[in-house]
């Protein structure tokens, strides 16, 4: 463990990095189920279904692995937010054109994915996208890590938490239960069920909350770990107490991997002839598209986490940057010839960083899990939106300490950053905050005469931007 991951060097052991992925492993193994459900209009059970539920396990542990072997660093991949709903739209607009099944456009938008890993592979190698964080400016890249903070803090108090009633759904915490003037206004709109369901949420996630923090306080490694573990014990004990069997779903659960599914239905099932039947304009505007929210998500998720983790040099560069971003390009060709759409860099990760996670070990336990998963997801499935909230909200109030390193007497430094600290939670996208924010800072620094501090890459990142959100095709 020692030579392969460095662990002395980086200040960390066997225990705290095992801990550190266990963390990051919990805090995002909703994607597990949440993937599929997404890609397949929520076809549970259907050979589709089963298909991309293994994909999902699979291309995120190759992902990850690489990351770990390659990059030795914490962070851990899986097909992204934002993304996958962006695909499964995709692949819905291919099926009205063409006239095709649902899962026969499918496998013509999986070529999307495979054609943006390959060119990011290209790219990587080339060290274009190593030149492309360094077109970043250094104010905009210090800023990254608050703005994911405030994207956490949206996701643990909002969209990770939804519930359905008899009354329609999803209700949430912050856009529900804590937005409507009185208690009463709420449980009529959610129903009596819903109600108390929405109770249990909430007192689960302060609980799990207060218990990282007050375990964090008392110097214990695997604060986060322990308190989503508390925050889970006090989830299903109300739901016993509300009449409700928490364990239900592992009665008939299925424990064997769905492999033939994935063989018959996604497994190197590329259709380019479906996806051109869209035309091939259509078809190279998506792939840029998709390559460039995947690149901006990526990079934003990579220096916005190694920033908190105090792994930047003086100049805001993270080490072994290529071989990290190559990790993210070897799994989004993984999940394109398995079957699931673009794999990217989990804003996730953080909570395994705030464990003391700081090599490739952290990644490479998460990964384990992933694979575990194949066997074992109706387990995984046990743990409860409200206890990954807790543990959400709080590496996102650590992140926003990265507003120290803002020099808030310049406006080049300050309003890209405040537009990006807007924009990334509302937007739900690394990538379109950081795009609003290059926008800003170009502007900003011709304006107030300071021209010669914009890199020509700087100028062309920014147009392109502009063109993504203005250009219509």
């Amino acid at each position: 463990m020692e030579k392969l991951f460095k662990l002395r060097e980086n200040g960390t052991t066997v225990r705290t990095e095992v801990l550190a992925g266990f963390s990051t492993f919990m805090t995002m193994a909703y994607i597990i189920a949440l993937n599929p459900n997404l890609l397949t209009n929520f076809a549970t059970g259907s050979p589709l279904w089963n298909a991309v539920f293994l994909a999902t396990l699979l291309s995120s542990a190759i992902g990850t692995f690489v990351m770990a072997f390659a990059a030795n660093k914490p962070f851990v991949m899986a097909p992204g937010m934002g993304l996958n709903s962006f695909f499964a739209v995709v692949v819905a607009n291919i099926a009205a054109i063409t006239g095709l099944s649902y899962e026969a456009s499918f496998n013509g938008a999986l070529c999307i994915v495979l054609v943006e890993g390959i060119v990011f592979i290209v790219l990587t190698f080339l060290k274009v996208r190593e030149k492309i964080v360094e077109a970043i400016p250094y104010g905009v890249r210090m800023g990254i890590s608050p703005a994911i903070g405030l994207m956490l803090l949206n996701i643990g108090l909002g969209s990770n938490a939804g519930i359905y009633t008899e009354n329609g759904g999803p209700f949430y915490m912050l856009g529900t239960f804590f937005t409507n003037l009185t208690p009463s206004i709420t449980k009529n709109a959610m129903g009596a069920a819903g109600w108390h369901r929405m109770i249990l949420y909430v007192l689960t996630t302060f609980i799990g909350l207060f218990l990282i923090i007050a375990l964090s306080r008392k110097g214990v490694r695997g604060s986060v770990l322990f308190g989503m573990v508390g925050a889970s014990v006090v989830y299903w004990a109300g739901c016993f107490l509300q009449g409700d069997n928490p364990f239900a779903a592992l009665q008939g659960a299925s424990w064997m991997p769905p492999f033939g599914d994935m063989f018959s239905m996604t497994f190197f099932k590329f259709d380019f002839s479906t996806l051109l039947q869209i035309g091939w304009l259509s078809a190279v505007m998506l792939v840029i598209t998709f390559c460039m929210i995947d690149m901006f998500d990526t990079i934003g998720t990579l220096v916005g986490t190694a920033s908190r983790a105090g792994m930047l040099d003086k100049e805001g560069k993270m080490p072994q940057m290529r071989e990290a971003l190559f990790a993210d390009a070897v799994g989004t060709v993984a999940g394109a010839l398995t079957g699931t759409s673009t794999v990217t860099t989990f804003v996730e990760s953080a909570a395994g960083v705030e464990e003391g996670g700081r090599t490739g070990l952290t990644s490479l336990t998460a990964g384990l899990c992933f694979l575990a998963c194949m066997f074992l997801a109706p387990v995984a499935a046990l743990v409860p939106a409200p206890a990954t909230s807790a543990a959400l909200i709080y590496v996102g109030i650590l992140m926003l300490g990265g507003l120290k390193k803002i020099d808030f007497e310049d406006i080049t430094q300050v309003l890209p950053v405040a537009l990006m600290l807007i924009s990334m939670p509302i937007s739900g996208s690394i990538g379109h905050g950081i795009g609003i924010a290059l926008i800003t800072y170009t502007a900003t620094a011709l304006l107030t005469g300071r021209r010669s501090e914009i890199s020509p890459l700087t100028y062309g990142l920014s147009l392109l931007f502009i063109l993504k959100f203005f250009l219509v095709v």
